[in-house]
């Protein structure tokens, strides 16, 4: 079994949200938590690093622009990627950030290091655009939009790409288990063309949709 370390809770959070550690709903990070950051990264680096089963250590999770500039957030993964190297050849992934960004502006930083990856996460719920999709619309984006954007960010000589979160939740209150079987196909379909993989948001949680063995074990997806 191979393990990724995944940074998901910055000091002073770097999305606002609750699983970032943040009680109030407020953004914060910035240039002044980068060193204390970079600090954290390098402290996993050197207790995991010469582990034989670490596959890759996650800088961060989700930094939401515009909060996060990406000034900032290329500052603080140039610092990170360095520190890691002093301890190991292991992968390193850089979180595109959620809101208004495209995961390709990641690719200059990316194309002066070796053994790195983007981190994408693809959900049909947190939007309005999704509320109001049928089951085969939801179906039909994720062939044809999410299939597009994971080629965009695909090239021989660029960075590997991670689908590091999804799931086979959306947002129909009246799907059935076969519709179900059909969305999540059509995401294992379409994901299984990331070059680093992908990740289901848990193998084991109290929501059925979102649990990775739950949804194996009742048949609603087939690996």
């Amino acid at each position: 079994m191979k393990v990724i370390i995944d940074l998901h809770a910055a000091k002073a959070s770097q999305n606002g949200d609750e699983h970032s550690g943040a009680r109030d709903g407020f953004l914060e990070w910035a240039d002044s938590n980068i060193d204390e950051t970079v600090a954290v990264i390098e402290f996993l680096a050197a207790r995991y690093g010469v582990r034989p089963n670490l596959a890759a250590i996650a800088l961060m999770n989700e930094p939401r622009a515009p909060g996060v500039t990406l000034d900032a957030l290329t500052k603080y993964y140039k610092a990170a990627y360095d520190a890691i190297r002093k301890y190991t050849n292991a992968y390193v992934i850089l979180s595109a950030r959620l809101g208004p960004a495209d995961p390709k502006e990641l690719f200059s930083l990316a194309s002066t290091m070796n053994r790195v990856a983007i981190d994408v996460h693809y959900y049909n719920l947190f939007s309005d655009s999704f509320s109001g999709m049928t089951v085969q619309q939801n179906i039909d984006f994720v062939n044809n939009q999410r299939a597009s954007d994971l080629g965009s960010l695909t090239s021989a000589n660029g960075p590997l790409v991670l689908v590091g979160e999804w799931t086979a939740e959306f947002a129909r209150n009246d799907a059935s288990m076969e519709d179900y079987q059909r969305f999540a196909k059509a995401q294992l379909d379409v994901y299984g063309r990331a070059t680093f993989g992908w990740a289901y948001w848990a193998y084991n949680c109290d929501r059925n949709h979102w649990s990775l063995k739950w949804m194996i074990e009742n048949n609603f997806i087939q690996l």
